[in-house]
């Protein structure tokens, strides 16, 4: 496995697997049109591409043989500015971090996850923030092992659903 930085060459690579891998693991909890309003709108090439002349976003990947097994996108000074405290001073964000879901258990996360976190301390951020399904235990475990912790209650729309999820932070 290898780690690279995204281009703008890779934003249908990436849009599909954040579809797929968004499908797999939340597909079933939301109506039809509200999914299909979601991905319409953050699932997109065109998003991605948009997140890449964005200097201050980071995409990374994990590949092997060619083959996107993974990316996480990280946002530097960018925090939950419209959510409850905590604010910190100078934060970053893990904005998404999705795995092929047919490559699960293979140290991918924790490679990318690793890198969001070194992209954060080489920026001098002061925390970084993610949030996180509440009722996605294994997520909650992985952060949790990294020293994230929760801060806050938010909500997370898709379409027109409302999802309870959790403010994680985790000080740097």
């Amino acid at each position: 496995m290898i780690l690279r930085p995204a281009t703008p060459a890779d934003a249908d690579a990436i849009a599909d697997l954040g579809r797929e891998s968004f499908v797999a693991k939340f597909g079933h909890l939301y109506q039809a049109e509200d999914l299909a309003a979601f991905l319409a709108d953050y699932r997109t090439p065109e998003r991605y591409r948009e997140y890449l002349r964005d200097p201050g976003t980071r995409i990374q990947l994990a590949e092997e043989e060619g083959a996107l097994l993974g990316y996480c996108l990280v946002e530097l000074g960018k925090g939950y500015e419209d959510r409850p405290l905590p604010r910190p001073e100078r934060p970053a964000s893990l904005g998404q971090l999705y795995c092929d879901p047919a490559q699960a258990r293979r140290g991918i996360g924790s490679a990318l996850m690793d890198w969001a976190l070194a992209e954060a301390r080489q920026w001098r951020a002061d925390a970084m923030q993610l949030n996180v399904f509440s009722e996605n235990f294994g997520a909650q475990r992985f952060y949790a092992r990294y020293g994230f912790s929760k801060v806050a209650d938010i909500a997370f729309w898709v379409g027109n659903h409302r999802d309870d999820e959790f403010l994680y932070e985790l000080k740097l």
